[in-house]
């Protein structure tokens, strides 16, 4: 799956959020400092050739929706991120962020948690 720009994330998060709309309730959605409507628009006409959405016409507007779930783009840039920086391997990534302080023993603990309970069922 293709990797967004940063500002195409910034808008696939607004579609997500709101699971679909026109780009008037998208550019409510963005944090501050907002685009500009007409750079919204692009951004959004983009993503749309990019595959990312769909667009119907209603009236004199469009109506986009998502055509990737978030989930399903998350997964496929983690996969590409832990196969880029920690040669494919997850424990690598743990490894990282334990060495780093950015995730603590009792965090671990609720990771071997949810991985056990996941293998009992």
């Amino acid at each position: 799956m293709e990797k967004l720009t940063q500002q195409e994330e910034e808008a696939m998060q607004a579609v997500w959020k709101c699971n679909g709309g026109f780009i008037k309730d998208f550019l409510e959605g963005l944090p501050e400092p907002k685009p500009p409507y007409t750079t919204l628009a692009s951004t959004i006409k983009n993503l749309e050739k990019k595959g990312f959405l769909t667009g119907e016409k209603v009236g004199n507007t469009y109506r986009y929706a998502p055509r990737v779930e978030a989930e399903a783009y998350k997964k496929g840039q983690m996969s590409t991120f832990v196969s880029d920086y920690f040669r494919n391997s997850y424990k690598d990534l743990v490894a990282f962020f334990a060495r780093e302080e950015r995730i603590s023993a009792d965090e671990l603990k609720e990771i071997i948690d949810m991985i056990e309970n996941k293998k009992s069922k």
